[in-house]
């Protein structure tokens, strides 16, 4: 990308733009199209015990796709050159994710990249052992406010209340896969890529990248545990980091000692 003209790089923008756009209103329509379906009309019956399990686990990772995508917002990537464009659609999932404010947890974020794995750096837990339990519960603290105590509330006295939901539905396709995403996005996406550990970390960004294959690596974390390829390249997309991952394995290949 550094290399390319001035043309190039805009027409591979808005190329990256128009399938960002794509996937990012794919990932929001089948959402809410689940969501919907999951909290408001699904019956409960016999096979339940194997069709809501799946359901619960699809709506988890739709879940953690919001905020990969609001993630991209942040950094510009969804759709490069297009500020509002970002700004809007990140808050627009975020506030579908769990009531956050898209500005709180932009400016949050870009401290983690600039402090990654020190006492300034909003994601770390930098007390030894840098247990997961522990790390967790700061994290959560961390980005948790005032707006999560009104916000969670809210919606459950709305969707029972006003809207005629049963609260095994709520509990079940709502409250259940959006904590369980928050697990998943906390171990692939922070825990497992910054812990502290015998594999010294080689540069400033002081993380590491899973070795998980394509598959397991959108399942997981939608490829975000390609994770110091993240940090080495803030502005590629989701959906672009495998590629980044096997350029920078190539590169070790080419060269062992390179720090990746």
């Amino acid at each position: 990308m550094r290399h390319l003209s001035l043309a190039a790089r805009q027409r591979d923008h808005a190329r990256q733009a128009r399938i960002g756009l794509v996937l990012a209103f794919s990932l929001l329509a089948t959402w809410l199209a689940l969501h919907v379906w999951g909290v408001f009309f699904y019956p409960w019956h016999a096979s339940s015990w194997l069709t809501a399990p799946v359901l619960a686990a699809v709506l988890c990772w739709l879940y953690v796709g919001l905020f990969i995508v609001a993630h991209d917002c942040m950094h510009g990537s969804l759709a490069p050159g297009q500020v509002r464009l970002n700004t809007w659609i990140g808050q627009l999932c975020l506030f579908l994710y769990a009531g956050f404010r898209f500005d709180q947890l932009n400016r949050k974020h870009h401290m983690h990249h600039r402090n990654a794995g020190t006492g300034d750096d909003p994601d770390y837990d930098e007390r030894p052992p840098h247990g997961f339990l522990a790390w967790y519960v700061k994290f959560m603290f961390e980005y948790m406010s005032w707006r999560q105590l009104v916000f969670f509330p809210a919606v459950v006295l709305i969707y029972t209340q006003v809207l005629g939901a049963d609260m095994t539905n709520v509990l079940a396709f709502w409250a259940l896969p959006a904590f369980l995403s928050s697990l998943q996005l906390f171990t692939f996406g922070t825990y497992l890529p910054h812990k502290p550990g015998p594999d010294r970390f080689m540069d400033r960004h002081r993380t590491r990248s899973s070795h998980f294959g394509w598959w397991l690596s959108l399942l997981t974390c939608f490829h975000f545990g390609y994770h110091h390829e993240h940090h080495d390249a803030p502005a590629v997309p989701w959906w672009r980091l495998p590629e980044a991952r096997w350029a920078a394995l190539g590169r070790v290949q080419a060269h062992p000692d390179a720090n990746f």
